[in-house]
């Protein structure tokens, strides 16, 4: 190859505008997939969940004691207690087998099923029993107290859950208490990861003159996992029309594509033309650092992300515009960013009309910068967060209050 032909950026749009782009693509996926319970934390269930069964599915002592008719137990005090005949002994998994009567109770456990006649609990703290299993009881107690009755969690009708919630451990809990196996979800948007380039190397290999390690592959993975996606990485694609067409079409099997590398303006950069090909570039540049060469596209209606070859470039990015459409797809809410406020340790330049993503760290109650380079991934790495800094602000002195969004 000879020459240089360089393919500037021709236009780039603000952040704000590449959001609201992005925003207008997403649709919420509609597939769905029975899960086991095990499986079921931090998934979205897709349907309602109504009981067929009251849960507990039948009255319950809620302390260790004796269950008893509470009538039996009126005017009952240390100094003068009432006396019952204990009858027989319940545990947990085991069924009563007589009936609680005037002038007799039954032992039983925290949880055993309550026998007939008896409407109440005496807890054992309040009784003394002798070898003749007659029971001396120190406290009156009223009907219902201490027992769990029947129904009292979930009732047989009740809608326990809906279609949208996101499963949790208690959320897992209730359906374990219905006694499901399995639950219909909403299945995990697929997210195909590819890099791209001739000089990229998977971890593991020896790296030749002029190669380096794939970074953005694992980044975007682990990123992507975290909100809702079901990454899936792809093998790297050279600098090829031929092999980068073949790669994008093996990716478009999945449900959104991810492509590092490729999105700048080297004539080399085919990857774009490969897009525009298949379906269309929306945009290419965002005013915001690091990550100008930014792109979206649509192929058959899945979306395209093309994300700087830089790590942190390419991170920032993942997490700015990649993230927001991917938890939508997923059917999640918005992730809530943690913030802190705390003064800058040093006076951060911007680049002026350019939306500036600034690394941090945290230390000694001050945001220190930890912004290297865009291709750097300690950068990354070694912060504990980022600032925003507008397109219309040169520079952020140093003391000035800045919130400092928490990875």
């Amino acid at each position: 190859m000879t020459g240089t032909k360089m393919r500037p950026i021709q236009k780039t749009i603000t952040l704000d505008e590449a959001r609201a782009i992005v925003d207008r693509s997403v649709t919420p996926i509609g597939r769905t997939e029975r899960v086991p319970l095990a499986a079921a934390n931090g998934r979205v269930l897709a349907g309602d969940v109504v009981s067929t069964a009251d849960v507990p599915p039948f009255s319950r002592a809620a302390m260790d004691g004796y269950a008893v008719r509470a009538e039996d137990t009126t005017g009952a005090k240390p100094a003068s207690p009432r006396t019952l005949r204990c009858i027989e002994q319940v545990f947990t998994g085991q069924m009563p087998t007589r009936r609680v009567n005037e002038g007799t109770c039954i032992e039983i456990a925290t949880g055993a099923p309550m026998p007939d006649g008896a409407d109440a609990v005496v807890i054992v703290e309040d009784t003394n029993r002798d070898a003749s299993a007659v029971v001396s009881v120190f406290a009156p107690v009223a009907p219902r107290q201490n027992i769990g009755r029947q129904g009292s969690d979930i009732e047989s009708g009740q809608t326990v859950l809906r279609a949208g919630d996101v499963l949790n451990a208690s959320r897992v809990g209730s359906l374990a208490a219905l006694g499901l196996a399995e639950v219909d979800v909403y299945a995990r948007p697929r997210v195909a990861i590819l890099s791209t380039g001739n000089e990229i190397v998977e971890p593991g290999q020896r790296l030749q003159p002029g190669q380096i390690y794939d970074i953005n592959k694992f980044t975007l993975s682990a990123v992507f996992a975290e909100h809702g996606g079901l990454p899936v990485l792809y093998r790297t694609a050279v600098d090829t029309l031929e092999d980068l067409s073949r790669a994008v079409d093996e990716c478009l099997r999945e449900d959104v594509l991810v492509f590092s590398g490729g999105s700048s303006v080297g004539e080399r950069d085919l990857i774009l033309d490969v897009i525009a090909a298949k379906g269309e570039v929306l945009f290419h540049g965002v005013s915001l650092k690091p990550g100008k060469p930014t792109a979206f596209g649509i192929i058959d209606g899945k979306l395209i992300f093309g994300m700087p070859g830089y790590p942190t470039s390419c991170l920032t990015n993942g997490y700015i515009l990649v993230v927001p459409a991917l938890r939508r797809m997923a059917r999640l809410s918005p992730h809530a960013v943690r913030s802190v406020t705390l003064p800058l340790g040093q006076r951060v330049a911007s680049v002026p009309g350019r939306h500036q993503i600034y690394t941090v760290r945290i230390a000694d109650g001050m945001a220190l910068p930890a912004f290297k380079a865009s291709g750097d991934i300690t950068s990354m790495s070694q912060a504990d967060g980022y600032i925003e800094i507008p397109a219309a602000t040169d520079f952020v002195e140093k003391g000035d209050i800045v919130e400092v969004k928490l990875f």
